[in-house]
């Protein structure tokens, strides 16, 4: 019952309520002392009664208090997880799942579910002994568990090696705990997909001739991948369709419908083919998935009228003969990557330097090109790319003096831009230009040593340069020497945050500062950053959790944090060393990879160290611009480099994603919820 002044007046004598009435109209008042006691005891009965009523609270961790959530943490034994997955970085909601979790102690599903939370990834949960090739006991017989595989099972075939192979094995005995053991009595094995599956929507497919067609917009080969189904509370052990897994000919063609998007639900494919936007989109009935491989000049086989082929490994279309000449393809995919690097369709809204009230000029809404909404700015203003469209121009940006220009993509979306000729950058005093989230290829930034060009500032956010200009059907970058970018003008400022940036020339009195990006050569003897002629010291260079891939000559490194560097000398190369900063006397580089031969300033706990005798161990996944797992460490790289950052995380540009502590978190949870006797080992599928 609550106790408000009304209701302790109202248990009051009737002669006690008039008289008082009648003191505070003699008084003037609006109540009478004897009111207003009891609206003062009210107030400490309401105190009281919060405070009950919180206490009741209390017992719940929907409804505790914020102080009480390590209390109620404690009672169950939670530890505490580093907060780099979004499930753990609320510790309320951690300690309301642990509660869940131990309903459910020591079975798969709730170690695959843990492993999603913790990690934030993809997993599946693998209990080996159930793969074992054992003798039977005949009161309990396993049907479905032979010795030799059945090779009539595409299916089992297909998925050997990875974490959805069924077929039975000989027991190992090496520990799991290391990473090479798998099969035995004990073995849990906790598979992770550190790729996540980014989306293209309505991707103009680049053209190869009338029937012939690729996904990327760059025109070269690209597998495509799963979009995974999650699930919030985990009913079934994982399978294919709940990862990032490469799709397969032979899985797509059994299972179109799983693959093929054909109503509001969005899945991994859909094709749209016309000559009107919007292009209407092929139906299932019409698809056809095939091998379309090369096959002398052309591809093997080509769809016949009404059909429409796709080849999900190589990420190519093939359309039917006898349609228009001006007929136009655009594809909603997804391909694999490793983190929210070089624009996407991911969320970017954050990073725009213009505030959202200033009204952009679209395109193409407003303005078919985007040199025509440049133009129209006037000199300073934003222009904003509203699709993932493909668009081949030339272009430049002139900014007004003290002035800012951004051209950038709308949140949720990729265009690419294929340059036909240099994208030049001008600006008056103090002025800035700004991209953002666009692929760039074909040719390269330049800010060109004019007499009017002032330009102070150019920041680049989630963008890529895409190292070697354009690519071939493989991938292999078609002008590897070519750098991506070119500062000609002192006193510039160039900023990259989130990018993967081909070579760059900058001149010695300009400054360059790069944080979380890829800066790529496209092999480890060519120039990633020097001066115009492609050999002299450049600007000075600040790197910031970093991957750079060539040999860099700069004039100083203010700092070099949490990066790597890997480079050689080319044979007869005229360089001293692969890195070189003129003034070793300024900066410092510290937990980074840098190369014995390298000119820097003193180095604070890089690797390799003074110790030469035990040299760590560097290994990529690919180096290789297009793949992947492109700049990815590889699980043989030594622990030095994968846990030696200033906060024991991974060096290089993956840094950000946390990898070490999202292991961590898993391996602290595996403690908790492991059944008694199992051993579990992590595996990454990459």
């Amino acid at each position: 019952m609550s106790f408000d002044q009304q209701k302790l007046l109202s248990l009051l004598p009737a002669f006690y309520r008039i008289r008082d009435a009648g003191v505070a109209e003699q008084l003037g008042l609006s109540e009478g002392p004897l009111a207003e006691l009891l609206g003062v005891i009210a107030e400490q009965i309401a105190v009281i009664e919060e405070d009950l009523e919180q206490l009741q609270d209390d017992a719940f961790i929907e409804t505790c208090a914020d102080w009480v959530v390590p209390y109620i943490g404690d009672l169950i034994g939670y530890r505490t997880l580093y907060g780099v997955a979004p499930k753990v970085a609320n510790a309320r909601a951690e300690v309301a799942h642990t509660i869940a979790y131990r309903r459910r102690k020591g079975t798969a599903l709730v170690l695959e579910q843990l492993a999603r939370d913790v990690t934030g990834w993809n997993a599946s949960a693998v209990e080996f002994f159930q793969r074992l090739i054992t003798t039977q006991y005949m009161n309990h017989r396993r049907t479905w568990l032979h010795a030799a595989p059945d090779l009539r099972r595409w299916e089992a075939l297909s998925h050997v090696s990875t974490a959805f192979d069924t077929i039975p094995r000989t027991i190992d005995v090496r520990r799991i705990a290391s990473g090479r053991g798998t099969h035995n009595i004990p073995n849990i094995g906790l598979f992770l997909w550190p790729l996540d599956a980014y989306p293209m929507t309505g991707s103009p497919a680049a053209r190869v001739d009338d029937r012939r067609w690729r996904v990327s917009p760059l025109n070269h080969d690209v597998p495509l991948v799963t979009r995974p189904q999650t699930e919030d509370d985990i009913t079934h052990l994982a399978t294919p369709l709940n990862a990032t897994v490469r799709i397969g000919r032979r899985v797509m063609h059994e299972r179109t419908n799983d693959y093929y998007s054909t109503g509001p639900l969005r899945k991994s494919v859909r094709l749209y083919v016309g000559t009107i936007d919007p292009l209407p989109a092929i139906a299932l009935l019409d698809i056809r998935i095939c091998n379309l491989s090369d096959d002398g000049a052309t591809w093997a086989h080509l769809p016949p009228a009404g059909k429409f082929a796709i080849d999900p490994v190589l990420g190519r279309i093939a359309l039917p003969p006898g349609l228009p000449a001006n007929t136009r393809a655009r594809v909603d995919y997804h391909y694999a990557f490793g983190a929210d690097l070089g624009g996407g369709e991911y969320e970017r809204a954050g990073s725009f330097a213009e505030p959202a009230a200033t009204v952009p000029l679209r395109v193409p809404q407003d303005h078919a090109t985007i040199q025509a909404a440049l133009t129209a700015l006037g000199g300073q203003g934003v222009v904003e790319i509203t699709d993932s469209g493909r668009y081949e121009e030339t272009l430049s940006i002139d900014v007004a003096a003290s002035q800012r220009i951004e051209l950038r993509a709308a949140n949720g979306h990729r265009p690419t831009l294929i340059l036909n000729g240099e994208f030049n950058l001008r600006g008056g005093d103090d002025s800035e230009i700004a991209l953002n989230g666009l692929l760039i290829s074909g040719h390269r930034l330049r800010v060109p040593a004019t007499a009017s060009n002032l330009l102070r500032r150019l920041h680049l956010r989630h963008c890529t340069l895409v190292p070697g200009w354009t690519l071939a059907a493989d991938g292999t970058p078609q002008s590897p020497s070519e750098p991506g970018l070119l500062v000609e003008i002192a006193d510039l400022k160039l900023r990259a945050e989130h990018c993967i940036l081909g070579g760059l020339r900058v001149v010695e009195g300009a400054e360059a500062i790069l944080q979380d990006c890829i800066l790529d050569a496209t092999a480890l003897s060519r120039i990633a950053y020097a001066a115009l002629d492609g050999n002299s010291r450049g600007g000075s260079l600040t790197l910031d959790a970093c991957t750079a891939i060539g040999k860099l000559h700069a004039l100083s490194f203010p700092m070099i944090s949490n990066s790597i560097l890997v480079a050689e000398l080319g044979a007869a190369d005229p360089w001293a060393a692969p890195i070189i900063a003129a003034r070793r006397q300024q900066g410092c580089v510290r937990f980074s990879y840098v190369p014995l031969l390298a000119r820097t300033p003193r180095r604070f706990r890089c690797v390799p160290g003074e110790d030469t005798m035990s040299s760590p161990v560097l290994r990529f996944t690919s180096l290789r611009y297009g793949t992947a797992a492109y700049a990815q460490l590889g699980q043989a790289a030594s622990e030095a480099i994968r846990n030696g950052a200033d906060d024991e995380g991974e060096m290089g540009v993956y840094h950000h994603v946390h990898k070490p502590q999202r292991e961590t978190n898993l391996r602290l949870r595996l403690d908790e919820y492991l059944r008694v006797g199992l051993e579990a080992g992590i595996f990454y599928e990459t």
